[in-house]
């Protein structure tokens, strides 16, 4: 029996937990097989494993920062390549002639540095815990998979004003209402765009809701699945002053299932590109979340990876 979650739901996992020391030590991970779900033969490494190698790969070899990501849900949409690239300063991981776009609403908690133990954690309060929407799409440079963020709102003004000079994430302010109680089976939310000074209640918005099945049972995607590739993404690519970049993130695959959703109004899209007219909504994935996710520091995208 795979473990329990609140309420009762069970999650099936792709190897045995990592014992995974805050204090910052990075340990090898265990995979053991699961009857529950199809594993990738050795040829064909899960992207979480390799993921973790190429982040390990990277000059200093270790995390930077480390975080929780709590209750996220993935609304995802298909659009036709040539009405999305315009927009994107990669170049787009087309799967059988069609591009992608996610928006992920969940919530960042303990956000906090590998090194300085307690007074690095404190000097990372203000901006360690707060609600994330990241309006995604899929692309691939030098043959590396990862995502390129179209805009993200979140409600930190801290956050906003470090988020793209520091990372190049095109942070922008917004008011976040989520709802994501799993354990009920539903959940709802909204985000509304808003000023520095105050919300701009004429703008664009998101609202949605969505309902999970009757007995949930979290796994990872199944390999080769439209929804391994559009949740196992592990590096993130980022534009700042014309510099291209990157930052590569590692955790355990997503434990996740399909939901019901119900797109009430995503005009806030229309706010990252024309792109948005053609884009249809296709599904959704929710997810408990993943402990402990790992971030490198930022790196210039021009270099070829290691592995």
């Amino acid at each position: 029996m795979p473990p329990l979650l609140e309420g009762g739901l069970h999650v099936a996992r792709e190897g045995a937990p990592i014992a995974f020391s805050r204090s910052g030590g990075i340990p090898a991970p265990d995979y053991v097989a699961s009857p529950l779900i199809h594993h990738h033969t050795p040829a064909e490494e899960p992207p979480s494993a390799s993921a973790r190698a190429r982040l390990l790969a990277m000059r200093g070899g270790e995390p930077l920062l480390f975080a929780d990501w709590e209750r996220a849900l993935m609304l995802h949409y298909e659009v036709a390549p040539e009405k999305l690239q315009p927009f994107v300063p990669f170049p787009l991981d087309i799967r059988e002639g069609k591009a992608y776009v996610s928006l992920v609403a969940f919530t960042m908690r303990g956000m906090r540095p590998r090194h300085g133990g307690k007074l690095g954690k404190l000097s990372f309060k203000p901006i360690a815990t707060h609600g994330f929407l990241n309006v995604r799409t899929y692309v691939k440079h030098h043959g590396e998979r990862g995502i390129y963020f179209l805009s993200e709102w979140l409600p930190n003004k801290l956050a906003v004003l470090l988020g793209r000079p520091v990372f190049g994430l095109p942070y922008r302010l917004g008011k976040l209402d989520y709802r994501h109680h799993h354990e009920r089976g539903r959940l709802r939310g909204s985000v509304i765009p808003r000023s520095s000074k105050r919300i701009d209640t004429g703008a664009a918005v998101l609202r949605y809701r969505a309902t999970l099945p009757m007995h949930p049972t979290f796994r990872p995607a199944e390999p080769g699945s439209l929804t391994e590739f559009l949740m196992e993404r592990y590096t993130a690519f980022t534009t700042w002053l014309g510099w291209k970049r990157c930052f590569r993130i590692w955790h355990e695959p997503w434990p996740q299932c399909e939901v019901e959703a119900v797109i009430e109004d995503d005009s806030l899209m229309s706010l990252t590109g024309d792109w948005a007219r053609h884009a249809r909504f296709i599904g959704a994935n929710y997810s408990p979340g993943l402990r402990d996710v790992w971030m490198s520091r930022p790196t210039r995208a021009s270099r070829r990876p290691r592995l």
